[in-house]
C-alpha cells in the first residue's frame, strides 16, 4: 500500500477527442475552438506533443489505442477487442473460446443499411431484456450471450472460429450493408445469428414502447472485434506499480484488469454525454490515496463524433476539461507529488464518424512544473501546436514509460 506522500500518476483520455479541420470551423477542429481553459493550462505548464497509438497497417480502434496508452505493444499482445471486455465483465474464457462484441443496432431499407450502430443509445436494462430473449435462440450454436452496457453486449463462440473478417458497425454509418456482412470461416454461423436475431426483436415489446416514442429500434445483433484470451503482463509485473481503471465501458475496463488495475464502478457513468463526471473524479481521487495510478476514461467525445453531431463534441470536450480537469487538478494538489498524461487514444472526425489513424496530441506535466494560477502567455492544446511543438514518440505504448519516467 503507497501513502500519499508517494510520487502518484494519471492518465485522463478523452476517446476520439483529436479531430480534423473543419469549413465551417474557419479549418479549425472542435479542440481549437472549445472552451478549454484547464487544458491550455496544463499544456502551457508541461510538454506537448504526438505520438502514435496505432501501429502502421492496424485498424485504428479503441482497443488497439487504449492498449498503446497503458503500455503495451499491441503487435504483441492484441488478439482482439471482445476478449478485453469479457475480462471486465467477469467471464472467463476457456481455451478455444471465442469472444465477439455483439452491438444492438438499427438496420433500415428492409435490413440492408446500418442506420444506427447504437440503437439511439439504448439503455442498460432495454438491452438487457433483448439479450436475455434472444440468448435461447443461439445456444443450440454452442454460444453464450452476456449483457453490457446499452448496445454493447457480448457474444462467446464455444470451439468457434476467431479469423472470420468481421466489421465495426460504427466505421459505416448511413450505408449499405453490401461489403459489410461477416466472410470468412465461420461466417455462415454469424450470418444465422444476425438473421435470426431480426424475427426476435421486430414485434418485442421493447421495441414496439421504443417506436411509441420515436426511438430507432434496436432490431438486429451485429457481431465483431473477435478474439481469444490475451497473454500480458500486469503493470505491477512490469513496473511496479498498483493503480485502478475508471471507465464506463467494458472495454476499457478489461484492459485494465489484464493489466493487472483494479476496475473501478462509478454509478451514473453512461459512456455518453450525459455520464457521472464528479464521480469518475471523487473515484480516481480516493483511488489515488491508497495506490500510485489511476486511469480515466471518457467516452463521451468519441460517441458525439460517431454521431456526427459537431456541437455535442465540443461540448464533450468542454465538459472534460471543467468537470474531468478542473476538480482532479484541484483535488490533486492533496498530493505532494504527482505527474499527469492527458491524450485522446486516435482521432475521431466528426464529418467521417468513424477512427483515423493519425498521431494523436498529447500533454503531460507535474506537480513541479503545475502553477494553476498561470495565466500568460497560454498555449492553447490543439492538434496543431500539438505537431509544431517538434515533440514527437513514434510508439505510443512508451508514453507510460515516460509519464513514470522511466525513460
Amino acid at each position: 500500500m503507497s501513502s500519499e506522500s508517494n510520487m502518484k500518476y494519471v492518465i485522463v483520455v478523452p476517446d476520439g477527442m483529436a479531430d480534423h479541420p473543419i469549413p465551417e470551423l474557419d479549418n479549425r477542429t472542435p479542440l481549437a475552438v472549445a472552451n478549454t481553459p484547464m487544458m491550455d493550462r496544463l499544456a502551457s505548464c508541461g510538454t506537448i506533443g504526438t505520438t502514435r497509438t496505432i501501429p502502421e497497417g492496424m485498424e485504428p480502434g479503441s482497443d488497439v489505442a487504449n492498449l498503446s496508452i497503458v503500455g503495451y505493444s499491441p503487435r504483441e499482445v492484441y488478439t482482439g477487442r471482445a476478449p478485453l471486455e469479457a475480462a471486465s465483465m467477469g467471464i472467463s474464457l476457456r481455451e478455444n473460446d471465442v469472444a465477439f462484441r455483439l452491438n444492438l443496432v438499427t438496420l433500415d431499407r428492409n435490413y440492408t443499411l446500418m442506420a444506427d450502430h447504437s440503437a439511439d443509445h439504448i439503455s442498460n436494462s432495454e438491452a438487457k431484456e433483448l439479450i436475455n430473449a434472444f440468448n435461447p435462440k443461439v445456444e443450440s450454436f454452442g454460444m453464450s450471450l452476456y449483457p453490457g452496457v446499452s448496445y454493447r453486449n457480448l457474444l462467446i463462440w464455444h470451439d468457434g472460429y476467431d479469423q472470420c473478417l468481421t466489421h465495426p458497425p460504427h466505421d459505416f454509418p448511413g450505408q449499405f450493408l453490401e461489403h459489410r456482412w461477416p466472410s470468412g470461416p465461420g461466417a455462415d454461423m454469424l450470418l444465422r445469428i444476425i438473421i435470426r436475431s431480426w424475427k426476435t426483436f421486430e414485434h418485442h415489446p421493447v421495441n414496439v414502447q421504443r417506436a411509441q416514442k420515436g426511438l430507432r429500434p434496436a432490431n438486429s445483433v451485429w457481431p465483431w472485434g473477435q478474439g481469444k484470451a490475451p497473454r500480458m503482463k500486469t503493470l505491477n509485473e512490469r513496473f511496479g506499480i498498483s493503480g485502478s481503471v475508471i471507465a464506463a465501458v467494458d472495454l476499457i475496463k478489461g484492459i485494465g484488469k489484464y493489466a493487472g488495475l483494479t476496475p473501478i464502478y462509478v454509478p451514473g457513468a453512461t459512456g455518453f454525454i450525459d455520464t457521472n463526471y464528479l464521480g469518475k473524479v471523487t473515484a480516481a481521487l480516493n483511488a489515488l490515496r491508497e495506490q500510485d495510478f489511476v486511469f480515466v476514461h471518457v467516452e463521451a467525445p468519441d460517441e458525439a463524433s460517431h454521431s456526427g453531431d459537431l456541437n455535442l463534441k465540443k461540448k464533450a470536450i468542454e465538459d472534460v476539461d471543467s468537470q474531468i480537469l478542473e476538480p482532479l487538478l484541484k483535488g490533486m494538489q492533496n498530493f505532494k507529488k504527482w505527474r499527469l498524461l492527458v491524450m485522446p487514444d486516435h482521432a475521431t472526425p466528426v464529418i467521417i464518424r468513424t477512427h483515423t489513424a493519425e498521431p494523436v496530441p498529447f500533454i503531460m506535466v507535474d506537480s513541479e512544473e503545475w502553477d494553476p494560477n498561470r495565466t500568460d502567455p497560454l498555449v492553447a492544446f490543439t492538434e496543431g501546436n500539438a505537431l509544431s511543438s517538434g515533440m514527437f514518440i513514434e510508439d505510443g505504448a512508451q508514453m507510460i514509460e515516460m509519464l513514470l519516467n522511466q525513460r
